[in-house]
């Protein structure tokens, strides 16, 4: 285990960085050691899960996170699931805009002109467009300060049409990011990244406004997968503030008994093998083997990792956190990677931004 190298994956709805080479894949399983800086948008009424405003219908039949009875796991489909929660929210829009004539709105900030964070920033357009959610955009130049970027948020936080906010990250590096993230209204922030979202995350009795949209979207995959977490063994890989930290907080507020796997934790292996679920969010490819997973565990992978693939148009192709083809025959459920949880994010967005509508004009 001393070879194995952890680095936290923070996947959420702003960009990260995509390497532009990519580690040679010698074998489909063998771990690689490089950061995992890839850009990608993976990005609600109440169901079992208190953070959702949307109608859940869970699946009838309950995945079990103790023996397999198959050979091989399910696939939780996430592009399927998010597809339903984006006609659920559609139907919510509608239903607000009918009755009280307000639209939600999504503001999302562009610094610079890298063509990564427009592709996503399209994206995110594209999936408002889609639900009936009002878009509004600044994009600013490169050479831009500090200051502008605050004063383009201080605008939208003023705005009675803008219902959340988004920095695209990354920011210049002369630009302080916590300072401006932080700047965003509590009430608007959809990406749930503000501080006090947080603590409240972490504070029993206490609700936080909105709830990171990658965490968000593990949960409701478990939920509409029918997989019970009350009193099941949980394992989270990766401790970053976007994805593991929160993770581990949910799934603690879903009374699961829950370990966090990171960097300095000595054989992670048998720890993990201990899990009902684990949540993989290390960023590191095919780094989760088949051997380490107990028999019927529920595995969703958030990790999205880049490997090269000479017979892909691309040069490459994304892989997981886990070894999908040794894991899916050991678990009872798995995601895959893409497909899984990458869906979920932006779907998880929307809701967000549904919900923010909703509590800012009294609306159920």
């Amino acid at each position: 285990m001393a070879s194995m190298i952890f680095c936290d994956c923070s996947s959420s709805t702003t960009a990260r960085l995509l390497p532009l080479s990519c580690h040679k894949l010698r074998h489909s399983c063998t771990p690689l050691h490089f950061s995992p800086y890839l850009t990608f948008s993976i990005s609600s009424s109440k169901t079992s899960f208190p953070f959702l405003s949307i109608k859940s219908h869970a699946s009838s039949t309950l995945i079990s996170a103790k023996m397999a009875t198959e050979n091989t796991a399910k696939v939780i489909d996430g592009k399927s699931v998010a597809k339903q929660i984006r006609e659920e929210i559609a139907v919510e829009i509608a239903r607000m805009k009918e009755a009280i004539g307000v639209v939600p709105g999504l503001a999302v900030i562009l610094v610079g002109d890298r063509k990564d964070s427009a592709t996503y920033v399209r994206n995110k357009k594209k999936a408002c467009d889609a639900v009936g959610i009002n878009s509004f955009e600044v994009h600013l130049p490169e050479t831009s300060t500090e200051l502008e970027v605050l004063n383009s948020i201080t605008k939208f936080n003023e705005d009675a049409s803008v219902h959340g906010i988004l920095v695209q990250l990354p920011l210049p590096s002369h630009m302080d990011e916590e300072k401006i993230l932080n700047s965003v209204g509590i009430e608007k922030d959809v990406d749930g990244f503000h501080p006090l979202n947080i603590g409240r995350l972490a504070m029993r009795g206490r609700e936080p406004l909105f709830v990171p949209c990658t965490p968000k979207g593990c949960i409701e995959l478990l939920h509409r997968s029918g997989v019970q977490i009350k009193g099941k063994k949980a394992v989270v890989i990766g401790r970053s503030n976007i994805v593991g930290m929160p993770a581990a907080l949910l799934l603690q507020r879903e009374d699961a008994t829950v370990t966090i796997v990171h960097s300095r934790t000595n054989n992670p292996e048998n720890v993990i093998k201990e899990a009902d679920i684990i949540i993989s969010a290390v960023g590191q490819a095919n780094m989760v083997k088949g051997s380490w997973i107990k028999p019927g565990a529920v595995i969703i992978d958030v990790g999205i990792n880049p490997v090269e693939d000479p017979e892909s148009p691309r040069g490459y192709r994304l892989v997981g956190d886990v070894c999908y083809e040794e894991v899916v025959k050991v678990a009872s459920a798995v995601t895959p990677v893409p497909g899984g949880v990458g869906p979920m994010t932006i779907a998880m967005l929307l809701s967000n931004t549904l919900s923010s509508a909703k509590r800012m004009h009294n609306f159920s």
